[in-house]
């Protein structure tokens, strides 16, 4: 009985001896902590002892959370988030999510988070569109958004750009190829994110006319990522 109850309790035999964990520096501990995922913290790490619960819910924890890659958790994973972002106390910085999100949990980010600087998650239905463009218009400090979409209208990356003045970073996953992945949304990047270092484009439809004019109108670019846009044929100039 003694051996198993040392064995669960948060010290590590070391040199015939125990080093009790929960007695490492908060800065340690804190530097061993933020290395797992954010659901193990709240249901784990947090729960050993007292000291390791003041370092997990701390502020200085939860200024990136990385939600993605969480396949077989049978946790409530939005509410875990809420919890997450709430720790953060709007301290928030960089967040990433999956396939779970909704748009009350978006609104829930934004509405506490305006010091955002990065937003990820994947796919963007129909449904979902809107309350997307909602939230990221609060997000005015917001420098890195990646979206993964089945449609999405040129006035909506429109009202991105205007509302993110220091957008730096644009990833679009266009999932079906559909009429909205065209020169529309091209122009409407090219319109109002004249200060982008960085355009992801997947399977978008646009053609050469599209991204000549976001050549010419974003200026800072220096990395273009296109992949699987069928429509551009990369002639003269423009396949230099």
């Amino acid at each position: 009985m003694a051996s198993s109850s040392s064995s669960s309790s948060p010290a590590a035999k070391r040199n015939g001896g125990y080093r009790n964990w929960a007695e490492l520096p908060p800065e340690l501990t804190s530097s061993i902590l933020i290395r797992i995922s954010p659901i193990e913290i709240l249901q784990n790490a947090q729960k050993v002892c007292r000291s390791w619960r003041r370092v997990c819910i701390d502020p200085s924890m939860w200024r990136k959370i990385d939600l993605r890659n969480l396949d077989g958790l049978v946790y409530d994973l939005e509410t875990m988030c809420r919890h997450a972002v709430d720790l953060s106390q709007g301290g928030l910085l960089e967040i990433n999510i999956d396939d779970y999100t909704t748009t009350s949990l978006l609104t829930y980010i934004a509405d506490r988070s305006s010091d955002l600087r990065s937003l990820g998650f994947v796919e963007c239905g129909p449904v979902m569109s809107r309350g997307v463009i909602e939230a990221v218009m609060k997000l005015s400090m917001l420098e890195e958004l990646q979206i993964s979409y089945e449609s999405i209208r040129e006035q909506d990356l429109k009202l991105v750009g205007q509302s993110c003045p220091n957008l730096r970073t644009l990833k679009l996953y266009c999932m079906d190829n559909s009429e909205y992945c065209c020169d529309k949304v091209a122009l409407a990047i090219a319109e109002t994110m004249p200060g982008l270092r960085h355009l992801w484009l997947f399977r978008n439809g646009l053609s050469d006319t599209g991204l000549n004019a976001i050549l010419e109108c974003c200026p800072n670019l220096n990395v273009l990522d296109l992949h699987k846009c069928s429509n551009i044929t990369l002639v003269g100039n423009m396949g230099n």
